[in-house]
This record gives C-alpha cells, structure tokens and sequence, in this order.
C-alpha cells in the first residue's frame, strides 16, 4: 500500500504534463497590411523617326511678323509661302491670319509677287538711267591728231583712222548722225557680256537636286568666331575684312537675296534641300539673285556690316526652320 501510495503522485504529474496544450499558432490580421496596387502602365512615345518633319501645316502671324520671317522660322522660300497663300504682296499678311505651310493639292498659280527688294532695285536704276556722263568737254589744239583723239578723251564714239582705200568697207561719221561707230562703253559692255556668259571654274552645269543631302558642310569665309551659336544669337558670327568672300556652304538654291529681315542687313538665304537653309547676313555686296543654283564654294558675297556694328559674317543653319548650331555640322576647322 505504501508504494500505492508513492506511486499515485507520481502517475499523476506524470500524466499533467503529457496533458499540457500545445500553444496555438498566432493570428495575424491581413486586413491590416497595405495593399501595393499593380504599376500603371505608360506609354512611352515613340521615338521621332530620323529626318521627319515637325512642322506644322499652318502658323497664325503674330504681331512684327513679316512674310520673310514667317519662310526663314519654318526653313520656306518666301515665294512659295506667298504662291500657297495666294499674296500678290509681301506686306499684304495680317495679325491673326492663318498661312498654310504646304504646297495645297492640284496646281499652283504664280502671280506676281510685289516685294520691297523689286522696288528699290528699280529706283536704282531709274536714277541710273537719268545720270549722264556723256558727252564730256575736252580743249585740244586743233589738229587732224586732235581730231581722232577728241572722242576717246570724251568717252564717245571711237574715231577709227583708215585710208582712203578703205573707205568703201568702213562707215563714215557724218555730223548729221548717220552710221556711227560703236562707243567705248558698248565695247566694254560687249567684252564683260563675253566673261560673263563663260561658266565659273567651280560651278556645275548639272542641276541641283533638291532632295540630295548636303553631304560635307563647308565653313562660309575665314575668320574668328566671335560670337557663338546660342538661342538668343540663332548662328555664329564670324569677324573678318570687309570685302572678304563669303562662299556658299553646299550646294543650293537662292531663295532670298536682298535686306528686308531688320537686323540682317544684305542677306543671302540657300535651300539645300527639303531639310536644311544656311543664311549669311551683313554683307557689303551680293553677288547671287533669287532663284540661282550655286554650288559649295562658289563665292556669292563680300563680307561687310549692314546693319551691323562691326565687319562680319552672321551665319546661320536652319533645321526644318529651327536654328541649328553649324559647328555640329561642319567638322572642318576655319583656315
């Protein structure tokens, strides 16, 4: 009984602690935890195809708008800008009107396009025509000598001395202003006529094509850069001498030559293609007219300063329009 009895305690914490409950698992709350939405999705646009153009179909003209500003920003001619928009004038745009920057479908029709270039040439040469240097007074001693020589020094017809013999081949001068011989300006107009029409050692006769890349940039003249390309300057400035030649860059066509863009002065715009213009302003002279083809290297300007402060060449290259800078162009150095 006594081991009963030691026995029964025994059994008895024995059989507690087999019986203890196994703690239960925690519980966790999940209603509490954020919830990560699943990312947006973005449409990334694509990437702009190489050598498409951005600009747009129309521009509303704004107020100091010009025709030639309006062609120059978008990298138009102004004649075609003026023929798609159906101006005769190029004073004739308005604030707030709508211009197309596309050719329209169909034909075209080719009006006469008043400019203000047009006009000042014009009243150039009016005045031209009124100025007279001929005839000339000239004293000599009487002579049959002084007689072949009085028209040379006047300017005048030219005196040909010739033999009775030839007489019969030769007209004669008569002071009734019958068969005279030519002046000493016809023969010098006559004579530059010539040079003219002989074709220039660095010109083509082949025709530019316009969808053709320019291929190599060339620098425009020779000098120091002393204002480089920024926003506000939309080229480089190159100084230099006046007189110094200006060259076309590339190949192109003239599709501006005169001074109506303030701040430019004698200005020369080429289109090279589809794609590109290149401007050079403030020349002292131009030696292109609108609607030549010119081919790189060709000399069409003499550095000068119109409309400028100093002697310079403002040269800029214009992207569908928009200001590029040229030195990412053009990879040879200045000489």
């Amino acid at each position: 009984m006594n081991w009963q009895r030691l026995c029964a305690p025994l059994a008895l914490m024995l059989g507690a602690c087999a019986s203890q409950p196994t703690p239960p698992a925690p519980i966790v709350d999940r209603s509490a935890q954020a919830v990560v939405p699943p990312a947006p999705r973005v449409n990334t646009p694509a990437a702009p195809v190489a050598g498409a153009d951005p600009r747009p179909a129309t521009y509303t003209v704004k107020k100091g708008d010009t025709l030639y500003r309006v062609a120059l920003d978008h990298g138009l001619a102004y004649r075609d800008l003026a023929a798609w928009n159906n101006l005769g004038d190029v004073n004739g745009i308005k604030v707030d009107q709508t211009l197309r920057l596309t050719p329209p479908e169909g034909a075209v029709e080719i009006r006469p396009l008043k400019t203000d270039e047009v006009q000042k040439t014009d009243t150039k040469s009016e005045l031209k025509q009124e100025t007279k240097n001929y005839p000339k007074a000239v004293k000599v001693p009487y002579g049959a000598q002084s007689a072949s020589a009085v028209a040379a020094l006047a300017e005048g017809p030219v005196v040909v001395s010739k033999s009775q013999s030839d007489s019969a081949k030769l007209p004669s001068v008569t002071a009734s202003g019958g068969s005279v011989a030519k002046t000493a300006s016809e023969v010098r107009a006559a004579s530059a006529v010539k040079t003219a029409e002989k074709p220039s050692n660095n010109a083509s006769s082949a025709p530019i094509n316009s969808d053709e890349k320019p291929g190599d940039w060339a620098w425009p003249t020779a000098g120091k850069t002393v204002k480089a390309f920024s926003e506000e300057n939309r080229g480089i400035d190159i100084s230099g001498k006046i007189g110094q030649s200006v060259i076309a860059s590339a190949n192109g066509k003239v599709v501006y030559a005169g001074s109506g863009l303030r701040g430019y002065g004698k200005m020369i715009i080429l289109k090279h293609n589809q794609e590109f213009l290149t401007a050079y302003a403030n020349n002292s002279k131009l030696f292109v007219k609108e609607g030549g083809e010119v081919r790189k290297g060709d000399k069409i300007a003499e550095m000068g300063n119109s409309d400028s402060d100093q002697v310079k060449l403002h040269f800029e290259m214009r992207r569908f329009g928009k200001p590029v800078d040229p030195a990412k162009y053009i990879q040879a150095e200045k000489k």
